[in-house]
């Protein structure tokens, strides 16, 4: 990648996830390139934790934070 630079920002993520027979609450902080990427990361992440699959993972906000 000559001359390319690719910027990674920091993104807050809040939702819920699917525990048992309640819904538990999450805020997680990713470094990522864009929030798709963070999503993705995101539900990897607490998928492969909780073994959960997306549908038990709700996203309700994805906030870049400032540097």
């Amino acid at each position: 990648m000559d001359g390319v630079t690719v910027e990674s920002k920091t993104f807050q993520i809040t939702g819920s996830f699917k525990a048992g027979r309640s819904w538990e609450r999450f805020t997680k902080k990713l470094s990522s390139n864009n929030e798709k990427n963070a999503a993705e990361k995101l539900y990897s992440l607490i998928g492969s934790e909780h073994g959960l699959k997306r549908k038990m993972i709700r996203i309700e906000s994805i906030e870049a934070e400032e540097v």
